[in-house]
């Protein structure tokens, strides 16, 4: 691969729902570029960017694929991203690292949840957007339809085609230049004469363009009131300032068939022409909560302090860790000492490569803008920025949306259990919408995600690093606590051979507001000397961490000993530790003791069409419906459910809305059981405890 500098580089993030036919786009593109001899294909695993076995496996795209493409003496970086949902995290670093992004949107379905998600991290990052229409060649596709739909969903936007479908369906054949009005049959290299029978619609479209474009500059407007036209300069140079400024929220929207390789080498072009070269990019710095936020302003050249974001990193067990990264500013050279700013650490870099899928190219030197890769660096990871130690740059994080779907993990085997926690720490090191933690309430290991298929990737990488786990579903992080207030007294006496046993204690027990554990000595006259009343909590303690009703820890108590006896002889720790745990249990159970389950506070998305059965299923949840609001075309429900009802929603809202709906969940409070509902619990636990016993 040749060298190219800053200018000659674009990089562009391709995004979109589930089966919009981004990857399909993508190994057209290449072939049309004369990079491939031939296409792969999906069914036949043999794309480029579907290149993991997980993938081939699902035929379905889990991870951000770089794939560059030579086109015209410009080097095209492309991000093939996932769009099943499962994966926006892949998603937003795409999108945080390019400086366009291409929407790819079924001529069928039109935009669907997985557009608005990429439409959204496109806008939280002030990225320009450009639209490609794909599989025009399916039945049922229209061009005008899916126009209406992207006006309808981003009525904030303006839409202008510059390229035309020639045909629909099955008389799919081509496309036609807006602006050169032309046509371009096949692939599209070559131009000719436009169907007579368009030449009405092309002048309309032609007509929308040099409006598009006059806004773009107040001497293009101004020029276009005084003469109602423009040079075709100024138009086309007109499109590509508002194509490449997010602020007009102006996007051009292309046409082709990916899948028949129809319409590509206009779609290239496009992509030189809309798509800003990286000099022109302002980069946002981290910085404390209460500075401003710094930039690195445009342009961007290698000269510029170094800036480079490592934006995935991958696991492999024959390479190692490798790092991917965009150079913001400056250059990185292969065998040159870095300073990763994050960590404090200086990183020397080996071979520098450039990514292809998984072909890997070496290559000596990287220019500002670039996007490559580097293997086995010891500290770097997802998020971290290399710099210099002179001048040692941090660029701005993404923030990423919270895991909404659990499995408790065990090990295998023993073997496994020691290297569970290495291997776990990977996984989130790499995706940084894994979490994984110890629960202190349940005791299990808990992985949490953003749904099934991302947590079953991440177990089968995992056990491809050699660590078996098994899953299940996570106990629901229960807890106990008291309504009123109880006395109990428990005398413990133990007479055997030898020194004898001896406590009694009297407790007190009180409701406390949320969070609250409260212990006092409210003992008066030496009935139980000071140093047993640390014993007394040392029992009271071991119950409120098993429980009483159920296992469940106990909290919001306030415990107080109140009276008791001592043995001058027999009194010992021992004893009213004892005395202490059995007089706890007793005045808990006296005092109207009650399960508490966590309430999350719950946000579904989902098509209009859906919102009643949505609504229906959260009530069967014991769901509370807190309102219902329409945004861009869609309803939004706000709920408060219990956890315990939402443990695998995330398939249920799929199989619900065709994978057209998405939630957002995280924990609101703890409320008390129904006794319906706690009964089955604590009668499980029980039976549970009889038979370990």
């Amino acid at each position: 691969m040749k060298e190219y500098t800053t200018e000659f580089i674009r990089n562009v993030a391709l995004v979109g729902h589930q089966g919009a036919g981004k990857t399909s786009l993508t190994e057209a593109l290449l072939f049309t570029a004369g990079n491939t001899t031939r296409m792969g294909k999906i069914a036949d695993g043999t794309t480029i960017s579907d290149y993991d076995e997980d993938e081939k496996t699902r035929q379905l795209s889990i991870s951000t694929a770089l794939v560059p493409i030579e086109f015209q003496d410009h080097k095209i970086n492309l991000l093939d991203t996932p769009g099943y949902t499962d994966f926006q995290g892949e998603v937003k670093n795409a999108v945080r690292v390019c400086d366009s992004v291409l929407v790819v949107v079924d001529a069928v379905h039109g935009p669907e949840v997985g557009t608005e998600l990429a439409w959204q991290f496109a806008d939280e990052f002030n990225q320009p957007l450009l639209v490609v229409i794909n599989k025009i060649n399916r039945e049922n596709a229209s061009f005008q339809r899916t126009l209406e739909a992207l006006h309808v969903r981003f009525p904030e936007y303006k839409f202008v085609p510059v390229l035309l479908p020639i045909g629909e369906g099955a008389a799919f054949q081509g496309v036609i230049n807006v602006l050169t009005q032309k046509a371009y049959y096949g692939a599209g290299a070559e131009r000719s004469e436009p169907p007579a029978e368009m030449l009405a619609q092309i002048e309309q479209a032609h007509l929308a363009l040099i409006e598009a474009a006059a806004e773009a500059s107040n001497e293009l407007v101004e020029k276009y009131f005084e003469t109602q036209t423009l040079s075709f300069e100024e138009i086309r140079d007109g499109m590509r300032m508002a194509a490449r400024d997010a602020d007009l929220k102006t996007v051009p929207v292309l046409v082709a068939s990916g899948e028949l390789n129809i319409g590509t080498y206009p779609i290239l072009e496009a992509l030189l022409v809309y798509v800003s070269p990286p000099s022109q990019r302002r980069v946002a710095l981290a910085g404390k909560p209460d500075e401003e936020v710094q930039f690195l302003d445009r342009p961007q050249s290698d000269d510029k302090p170094l800036g480079a974001f490592v934006f995935k990193t991958v696991f492999d067990r024959f390479v190692g860790t490798l790092n991917y990264f965009r150079i913001f500013s400056g250059k990185l050279e292969s065998g040159h000492t870095y300073f990763n700013a994050e960590k404090g650490q200086e990183e020397r870099l080996g071979q520098l490569l450039v990514m292809r899928g998984k072909e890997q190219i070496s290559v000596p030197v990287l220019h500002a803008g670039d996007i490559g890769a580097v293997a086995k660096l010891s500290a770097t990871q997802t998020g971290d920025t290399l710099s210099t130690k002179e001048k040692p740059l941090i660029i701005r994080k993404p923030t990423y949306p919270d895991p909404i779907y659990s499995v408790a993990l065990e090990p295998k085997t023993q073997a496994d259990g020691t290297k569970m926690g290495t291997a776990l720490t990977q996984l989130v090191q790499a995706d940084p919408t894994l979490r994984w933690r110890q629960d202190p309430d349940t005791k299990q290991v808990v992985l949490s995600g953003m749904g099934d298929i991302h947590i079953a990737v991440a177990i089968g990488r995992a056990e491809r690093t050699g660590v078996g786990l098994n899953i299940s579903v996570p106990k629901v992080p229960y807890r106990e606590t008291i309504t009123k207030t109880s006395t109990a007294m428990y005398r413990h006496k133990k007479q055997t051979g030898g020194a004898g046993q001896f406590g009694e204690v009297h407790l007190r027990l009180e409701p406390l507001p949320e969070g609250g554990y409260e212990y006092v000595n409210e003992v008066v006259g030496g009935a139980i000397s000071h140093s047993f009343i640390p014993s007394i909590e040392k029992g009271v303690r071991s119950v409120m961490d098993q429980g009483v009703l159920a296992g469940c820890p106990i909290v919001n108590v306030k415990v107080a000993v109140v009276d008791g006896k001592m043995h001058p002889v027999d009194s010992k720790d021992i004893a009213f530790q004892i005395a202490g745990r059995e007089a706890f249990k007793e005045a808990f159970m006296q005092g109207a003791p009650s399960l508490q389950e966590p309430i999350m506070s719950v946000r579904v998305v989902v098509p209009e069409e859906n919102m009643g059965d949505v609504i229906s299923d959260l009530t069967t949840r014991r769901g509370r419906v807190l309102g219902m609001d329409t945004e861009k075309g869609r309803s939004v429900v706000t709920a408060h459910v219990p956890l315990a009802e939402m443990q695998r929603y995330s398939n249920d809202l799929r199989s619900m809305t065709g994978g057209r709906g998405v939630y957002t969940m995280s924990f609101e409070r703890y409320e008390t059981v129904p006794s319906h509902v706690a009964q089955p619990i604590i009668a499980s636990y029980k039976a549970e405890a009889s038979n370990d016993a």
